[in-house]
């Protein structure tokens, strides 16, 4: 009897090894189309440029062990990993990291900008919001012109950082042969955004933001929807209008684009790990391609159907992806759309406005006199002041004087998450956190 049990303990071993031995190599037939070679997109140029770009305090990559980065998107099932990432061993190292990364989350989040020409003082006002309220460390990747460059390093330099924030300055720049082409495309950096998966090669995942971007709670918390993306799910943006009888793309768009109002890419989340490896439909060839195969002959198709640029080429990828892109509410995403025609953001309402969105370059002129008072209250705050009298009463001051105006008659919804944030900052301070 015990050579039966023996030999029937050998047949199990041996069964569940094939069994690993089988997902392995569907593994690596999953990573390559039949009869199709993968090609690495012609960023060359691009990546060396990347590779150069100024560090800030502390700032270093690690280029070795991929299969030990725990940066790796513990979310995704073993067989979903890039190639490069685990050997033969791949079930048990994803089966490690995930256990680990469940009572270790990820130390360090990510965030990129794109700043050109007259943008310098908007993208350190956005950066401010961010670090006023963030908990975990922030990892900055700020792409800009050169001559913004040594103007970025003298102000963040001097922020009070509390070893809470480093960044990295890096040029503008895009395929060699296309470059003429990209810059053009919308305003002159606009499309920058999308390469990143291809120029941030080893950032795992990324939230991307414009400059007139505020953040009225912690990073933390968008941060945390990645968390939430099924195994389709590549990307989180939030929906361009709420209300389809002032939609743009509805009513205007000469070119698909997702849902029923489209997509609006000033905050867009994204697991750029699955971005890379993913292979996209779309509606110039049967066959799917890449991340970097797809971005040229997208603007060649409808460059003279696009009016917002890299936005609308976005719109046009998910309506034909639609199960990869995770809708985030318009709370996260709160432009001057949700209330100059009248108050139509309803999460906002409930809860309050998460980030600011002020697009139209209304921080700037006296059109939306709410939007340019959280704008003006956060540039003026100094690192260090008492948030209730330096930030918070001021500001609602300023706010009950835009009451004339339908964003002025919400104005509690600009203010109502900003006091929650400051209250639970204390919070944390009080317990030492």
């Amino acid at each position: 009897m015990r050579r039966y049990a023996r030999m029937a303990l050998l047949c199990l071993g041996c069964g569940v090894c094939s069994l690993l031995y089988g997902f392995s190599q569907l593994a690596l037939s999953l990573e390559q189309e039949p009869g199709r070679q993968r090609q690495a997109p012609d960023l060359a140029a691009t990546g060396d440029r990347a590779a150069a770009g100024s560090e800030g305090r502390g700032q270093g990559q690690a280029g070795a062990g991929r299969c030990k980065n725990l940066s790796v998107s513990f979310w995704n099932s073993y067989w979903m990993l890039p190639s490069d990432v685990c050997g033969m061993n791949c079930f048990w190292e994803a089966a490690f990291r995930y256990d680990y990364m469940k009572t270790h989350p990820s130390e360090k989040m990510h965030l990129a900008v794109v700043a050109c020409g007259e943008r310098l003082e908007e993208t350190v006002t956005m950066l401010r919001s961010a670090i006023i309220f963030s908990i975990k460390p922030l990892q900055f990747h700020i792409f800009a012109e050169d001559q913004l460059h040594e103007n970025f390093k003298d102000i963040l330099d001097d922020f009070p950082y509390e070893g809470k924030v480093n960044y990295t300055l890096y040029p503008i720049t895009f395929p060699t042969e296309s470059a003429a082409e990209w810059k053009k495309l919308f305003k002159p950096c606009a499309s920058q955004r999308l390469f990143l998966p291809l120029i941030l090669k080893n950032v795992d995942s990324l939230l991307y933001v414009d400059t007139d971007i505020l953040f009225l709670r912690p990073v933390d918390d968008i941060w945390s929807f990645l968390g939430k993306f099924n195994s389709t799910q590549i990307a989180a943006m939030a929906p361009e209008h709420e209300e389809p009888r002032i939609g743009w793309y509805n009513r205007f768009a000469r070119h698909p684009y997702y849902g029923v109002t489209g997509i609006n890419s000033g905050v867009m989340l994204m697991n750029m790990t699955r971005i890379r490896r993913k292979y996209f439909k779309n509606d110039m060839t049967p066959v799917r391609l890449q991340w970097g195969e797809i971005l040229m002959p997208l603007l060649k198709k409808y460059k003279l159907n696009i009016t917002w640029g890299d936005q609308d080429l976005l719109n046009i990828m998910f309506f034909h992806n639609p199960e990869s892109l995770y809708v985030f509410p318009c709370q996260w995403n709160y432009r001057p759309d949700h209330c100059i025609y009248g108050s139509n953001c309803k999460e906002a309402e409930e809860e309050g406005i998460f980030i600011l969105h002020g697009n139209r370059g209304v921080y700037h002129d006296d059109k939306q006199p709410t939007f340019r008072a959280v704008y003006e209250a956060i540039k003026n705050y100094s690192f260090g002041d008492d948030l209730v009298h330096s930030l918070l009463q001021p500001l609602e001051l300023e706010l009950r004087k835009t009451m004339h105006t339908y964003c002025g008659r919400v104005y509690k919804v600009f203010i109502k998450q900003l006091t929650k944030s400051v209250r639970d900052l204390y919070a944390r301070r009080s317990k030492g956190r």
